[in-house]
């Protein structure tokens, strides 16, 4: 029995959502491993990655149109990945970049600025000129 003109809608739409979740979640992915030197560690991670994908897709896609897997599925999926490769992912992973960095710095200056009265405390209880 065919499917209704609803049900291919959202076939293609979840398949298109799900092709943009798999972009994001690769540019977060490319942030947090950044430039490893360990060939065999990227290797692992690569393999993770794409079993947490898969995982995450299938998930998605079960929830949303019954894992209806047709080719149009993975068709839809990969142009969606492509459009956000092409037309978002450059500003998503800049801003996530730009995230971390300030983040990092928020996190270094805090940990500075509480850990200092502890240093003043430790100099002056370990001060031997008395």
């Amino acid at each position: 029995m065919p499917l209704g003109l609803n049900m291919q809608i959202n076939l293609v739409v979840c398949s298109l959502i799900g092709g943009v979740i798999t972009g994001i979640l690769f540019d977060i992915y490319r942030g947090i491993r950044g430039l490893n030197s360990i060939k065999i560690l990227t290797i692992i991670e690569d393999m993770l990655f794409c079993v947490l994908i898969a995982l995450i897709v299938f998930t998605f896609l079960l929830y949303t149109n019954y894992a209806f897997l047709t080719p149009y599925v993975y068709i839809f999926i990969i142009m969606a990945i492509i459009l956000y490769f092409k037309f978002i992912s450059k500003y998503f992973y800049n801003s996530e970049m730009l995230i971390a960095k300030l983040s990092y710095k928020l996190i270094r200056i805090l940990l500075k600025n509480l850990l200092y009265p502890l240093k003043i405390i430790a100099y002056k209880i370990t001060d031997k000129r008395k």
